[in-house]
């Protein structure tokens, strides 16, 4: 009997043998997973659009997803000013049974989503400069607002668990790390400081039968062993070649499972057929193993990184043909516009 996509999944992460290479890619109707939103309060007013943590977040003519330039703390020190969203409140989660029910008719692998769990909402809310200052002049401040961050995100993971249970399988969320050449911070300091957080959160995630999905953009060759060390599930990586393909296999190969996809920067923008399957045939060779250990994921904004739809059209194709040499079934045919 063939394995559901919600088994698929799960035995890639767990190196179980999936019968073929698990995908995310919504855009042409093939997606193992499910996504399960919840509710969240922003307002826009002249244009400028502030989240529930008080961020106001301005665009530039390029199509993205924007950035906060207005941070509700000056600085670090009044993190007592600070006021979490209340994930307590009903309302967040009114469509949450709907999405359950259409995951759980195909036996899909749900899951939640916290966007900038912890770095990234520090430095949203208090400024980028002010975060990394504080990290090595003001320890106990900077320790203040993240243990609020962690301690709000914790209360978000509880309301989904005691209401949806092992419904829920996964929590998947953001904390860009890197440059194009290293990460932020040095790791000592990242362990020093970052990981006990993150093992809490992640810890709690685990409590209740999730997994845990991480997306981190640069060069975050050291964090990804942190990430290992804290419990995580499947890191997302979405520029392999700024890892370094044959680096990232040799070091965690087997260790963790990599969400990724041919290079968003170095390969889909060009549209050039033979980088783009290139790519895919060296993550099969150094990140895949035959017990599992990929997800091969889109990435959503097309016209935000120059990729067309033909571009990730080749990509499909080209990990289909992988799943089929490594597992034995392609990926499931595309449905094309």
């Amino acid at each position: 009997m063939s394995q559901s996509p919600r088994e698929i999944v799960q035995a890639a992460l767990r190196f179980e043998g999936p019968d073929r290479l698990p995908v995310r890619m919504a855009c042409f109707g093939r997606d193992d997973t499910a996504w399960i939103p919840h509710g969240t309060r922003e307002l826009e007013r002249d244009g400028l659009r502030t989240d529930e943590w008080g961020c106001h977040w301005e665009h530039t003519d390029v199509s993205n997803m924007g950035q906060p330039k207005g941070h509700p703390l000056a600085d670090v020190c009044e993190h007592e000013k600070l006021v979490p969203p209340d994930y307590s409140e009903g309302w967040r989660y009114e469509g949450c049974e709907e999405a359950f029910r259409a995951a759980e008719q195909e036996d899909r692998y749900t899951q939640a989503g916290i966007f900038m769990v912890l770095f990234e909402r520090m430095h949203s809310v208090a400024g980028f400069e002010n975060v990394l200052m504080a990290l090595l002049s003001d320890r106990e401040n900077a320790a203040a607002l993240a243990d609020k961050i962690a301690d709000a995100h914790i209360r978000l993971v509880r309301a989904f668990q005691e209401r949806f249970g092992p419904r829920l399988h996964s929590f998947s969320m953001t904390d860009d790390w890197g440059t194009q050449s290293a990460a932020f911070i040095s790791i000592e300091l990242w362990y020093d400081f970052f990981f006990p957080r993150y093992r809490r959160i992640f810890d709690a995630m685990h409590e209740g039968g999730q997994d845990v999905w991480v997306h981190s953009c640069g060069k975050v060759n050291e964090i990804i062993r942190g990430y290992i060390d804290t419990g995580v599930d499947a890191v997302n990586l979405q520029q392999p070649r700024a890892l370094g393909i044959e680096e990232i296999g040799r070091r965690y190969r087997g260790k963790i499972t990599f969400e990724s996809l041919s290079d968003i920067q170095a390969s889909l923008p060009t549209g050039d057929v033979e980088r783009i399957v290139a790519d895919a045939r060296e993550l099969a060779e150094h990140w895949m193993t035959r017990d599992g250990g990929f997800v091969l994921s889109d990435y959503g904004d097309g016209v935000a990184i120059g990729a067309g739809p033909e571009a990730k059209l080749i990509m499909y194709r080209a990990f289909s043909d992988v799943s089929r040499d490594l597992y034995g079934r392609p990926l499931p045919e595309p449905q094309v516009p």
